[in-house]
């Protein structure tokens, strides 16, 4: 079930394009998610894990590697997405929104750029999430096999968004 419930401006077009956040714990559905949002006309998919596996193929080999390179790539990326937005483009940014300070990082990137945002919170429980994995990481198909004590880690850090933030927050339950 989706529902909104911040402000409903937000996915109202602009000039600029629409800046789309994804916040959910590991095999949520984000990134199956992003790619069905940039199905839309002028909308472009920019994938962290894509992005990682291409760049740093054989570094990222723990939770440490990734929250260094994920910094590196996030660093590099913020100009080219601010222009993509100015463009008129709409932009889905499949890195995960999952800490405020991600998310801090990603209002700086659409308030830059004038554009408008939506946050995509999924939110589900652990015992679905870890169901999910499971069944990823038989399947083979994502670029990275978290492991159950990776999970567990990853999600220690997990903060869903908060009213106090003000992110336009759209709900998939």
């Amino acid at each position: 079930m989706n529902t909104s419930h911040r402000t409903p401006a937000a996915t109202g077009s602009s000039p600029t394009g629409t800046l789309h956040l994804m916040c959910g714990k590991i095999a949520s559905g984000k990134s199956t998610l992003a790619r069905q949002l940039a199905q839309s006309p002028q909308t472009v998919l920019i994938s962290e894990d894509g992005w990682l596996a291409q760049l740093y193929p054989e570094e990222l080999q723990s939770v440490a590697d990734y929250v260094r390179l994920s910094a590196r790539l996030r660093l590099a990326m913020a100009a080219h997405i601010v222009s993509l937005l100015r463009a008129g483009c709409s932009v889905v940014l499949d890195f995960p929104a999952n800490t405020v300070q991600t998310r801090a990082w990603a209002r700086g990137i659409f308030e830059q750029a004038g554009a408008a945002h939506v946050l995509h919170h999924l939110d589900f429980s652990n015992e679905t999430c870890r169901s999910r994995l499971q069944a990823r990481n038989r399947a083979t198909e994502h670029q990275f096999q978290a492991t159950d004590a990776q999970f567990d880690a990853i999600t220690r850090y997990f903060v869903p968004p908060s009213p106090e933030e003000g992110f336009n927050v759209v709900e998939h339950r």
